[in-house]
């Protein structure tokens, strides 16, 4: 008996299969929307497009587009970046508005041959690690319904780990492009600062803000990473950073964790014992590892939340907070009022810390190609995070928070399942205009884990030649 074909779901498996003929741009949009239908949550994305429009869309594409990287591959989008004709929220119904363009990061994925099919959704404001503040409910994660699914960019991390599309768009500031992808077993690629345009995106922090990649493959990640790179006009705080492209395993990489002492999992020894066993694996694939002193990256994270940054978010949703402070999640609500208080002299005091800080980082990675770090040191319920909103989010961002403030990128990695059936993630971070370097290795060590894509207990597709 012949053995079943396997169907496409990776995003490059999806192109060629469109190239090949063997799949059509239609086809694969419709499956999108049986397979949302199927799925049946209806927290996942605020606002969807009408499937007409998209089949449409898809109908339409024309012979020439199969010469185009990501030729009729769906994708979804974060609800704070926009997509013309469709409401962007940013999950608070009181800021929305419809834009008549596409974000800079959307109209180079359309260029690409994509098709958006809606606008997923987000911890209000962007502002959480957890999935949960959002009025329009709380996206379930889809490896296990009781945990969070992570945030903010909570709608478009579960839809690629739940197979309703092979590609999402996020947004990450603190963390909310890796830890989604952490808990819900996929690939969330962090780009360099200034590699990827932010125009057309609400701002978090406007000096911090990346747009990232959710995926099943870092393969699938890096295509998508290099179809919305580049320098953008209309973006002040883009710039010209290299890409690359990844390569073949170099024969030797030598990686930063963290001191026996500063390892944090908060009492969770399974995701200690996962980690360990993640570092195992590296040292297997021919990594050095090398402890190094985690404290000034600690002391970079708390100066996220409690420094002068959090003004940033104020600034953004301060109209809001003037007009309407009730529509505000309470959550959200009291981190915005807490961005009234920093002084000027607070922001300078916190600067000239931070430069400090960039300095020693630097002594740190003359030493090391990249730091391999816990995604997220444990897992938390909903129920847990509802009941303990502000620590609970806080310890989610542990290896996160400092990641923007240090210009550094980063790829978040599946790594293991724990005894419990939660997924365990690791995060390679490296100064930014190293994309290409940390692909490179990501790619190896998620192909040697094994690990089935997202939660559709698929083997990963053979991994593409270097």
């Amino acid at each position: 008996m012949c053995k079943e074909a396997r169907l496409a779901e990776t995003a490059a498996e999806i192109a060629a299969a469109h190239r090949a003929g063997t799949l059509s741009p239609k086809q694969t949009v419709a499956r999108c929307y049986a397979r949302l239908r199927a799925h049946n949550d209806p927290a996942l994305f605020i606002t969807l497009r009408d499937e007409a429009d998209s089949l449409a869309e898809a109908q339409a594409l024309s012979k020439h587009a199969a010469s185009l990287p990501l030729y009729g591959v769906p994708v979804a989008v974060k609800d704070n970046i926009d997509v013309a004709g469709l409401p962007t929220t940013a999950a608070c119904p009181a800021f929305a508005y419809t834009p008549h363009r596409d974000a800079s990061v959307v109209a180079r994925l359309r260029a690409a041959g994509a098709i958006v099919i809606g606008k997923t959704n987000l911890d209000q404001f962007a502002t959480g690690l957890v999935g949960v503040r959002s009025p329009y409910g709380i996206p379930r994660n889809a490896i296990k319904p009781e945990l969070v699914p992570g945030g903010s960019s909570a709608g478009s991390a579960a839809a690629v780990a739940a197979g309703i599309v092979p590609l999402a768009l996020g947004t990450d500031t603190a963390g909310s492009g890796r830890v989604p992808a952490g808990l819900n077993n996929i690939v969330g690629l962090k780009p360099s600062l200034g590699l990827v345009s932010t125009s057309g995106v609400v701002p978090a922090c406007r000096t911090l803000d990346c747009v990232s990649v959710f995926a099943l493959t870092v393969d699938d990640a890096f295509a998508a990473l290099a179809a919305i790179a580049g320098p953008d006009t209309h973006d002040p705080y883009s710039r010209q950073r290299p890409l690359g492209r990844p390569g073949a395993m170099p024969p030797q990489v030598t990686l930063g964790v963290p001191l026996d002492g500063q390892r944090l999992f908060f009492g969770d020894q399974q995701f200690a014992a996962a980690y360990d066993a993640a570092l195992e694996r590296l040292a297997r694939l021919g990594c050095v590892i090398a402890p190094i002193d985690m404290e000034p990256f600690y002391e970079t994270a708390r100066l996220l939340y409690e420094g002068p940054w959090v003004a940033e978010r104020t600034i953004t949703a301060k109209p809001v907070l003037d007009s309407d402070p009730d529509a505000l999640h309470p959550v959200t609500r009291e981190i915005v009022v807490s961005g009234l208080k920093p002084t000027a002299m607070d922001a300078f005091a916190a600067f000239y810390r931070l430069e400090e800080l960039r300095r020693s980082a630097e002594r740190t990675f003359g030493s090391i190609d990249a730091l391999a770090l816990p995604t997220a040191p444990t897992a938390y319920t909903v129920a847990q995070v509802l009941a303990d909103p502000i620590q609970l989010n806080s310890r989610l961002g542990t290896y996160t928070n400092f990641v923007n403030l240090l210009d550094l990128c980063g790829l978040a990695l599946p790594a293991a399942f724990t005894p419990s059936g939660i997924p365990f993630g690791i995060t390679l971070l490296a100064p930014g205009g190293t994309d290409a370097a940390l692909a490179t290795i990501g790619r190896a060590f998620h192909a040697d884990t094994g690990l089935p894509l997202g939660a559709l207990k698929l083997a990963q597709p053979a991994e593409a030649p270097a």
